[in-house]
């Protein structure tokens, strides 16, 4: 029967001591982990620079790459009238309702418009036309609050938010369509 080899000596003077080292502090060891990422990171950079050298690149223009619709605003409502005063009124409340209201100014910062900024917008520069749709508007506004009402743009500016403004265009709209103007 084979034999086992002796043991070596286990003299306390040959065997290696371990000493308790102090531990780490969180900083001392952000720091070792730090400088380890940091090293890993520089290997995949060089890494990539070395896999992808082969590869032909051509500078690229945002302009094939970023597409989109053009922002041509909210889509336009058809004319729920056929007159065309009852027309451009129904469209300025419509721009109103989607472009926002203001008082003391035909258009302010923001693009909001008053009642006659709308109009003026939607008659596209027919001055009759915005007349025609301006002096109905008034007429409607009279036949609410009366003959003291002086002017479109007064009346306007007497509001503090567009909800009875908007409520007369639409009304005004029905008005000259009633009267096939």
């Amino acid at each position: 029967m084979p034999t086992k080899p002796p043991a070596p000596p286990t003299d306390p003077a040959t065997q290696p001591t371990i000493s308790a080292a102090a531990p780490l502090s969180l900083e001392e060891r952000l720091a070792l982990v730090n400088t380890a990422m940091s090293e890993r990171l520089n290997e995949a950079a060089v890494a990539y620079e070395v896999n992808t050298a082969h590869i032909d690149t051509q500078p690229l223009d945002l302009a094939d790459i970023v597409t989109g619709p053009i922002d041509t605003g909210p889509a336009r409502l058809p004319d729920l009238y056929a007159t065309p005063v009852a027309a451009v009124l129904q469209r300025a409340h419509q721009r109103l309702v989607t472009g926002g209201w203001c008082s003391g100014a035909l258009v302010d910062a923001d693009g909001a418009r008053c009642m006659l900024g709308a109009i003026r917008i939607e008659a596209g520069g027919d001055r009759r036309l915005e007349a025609d749709a301006a002096s109905v508007l008034l007429d409607t506004i009279r036949r609410h609050f009366g003959d003291d009402v002086d002017s479109v743009p007064s009346f306007n500016d007497a509001h503090g938010n567009g909800r009875v403004p908007l409520r007369m265009l639409g009304q005004a709209a029905g008005l000259a369509d009633a009267r096939s103007l």
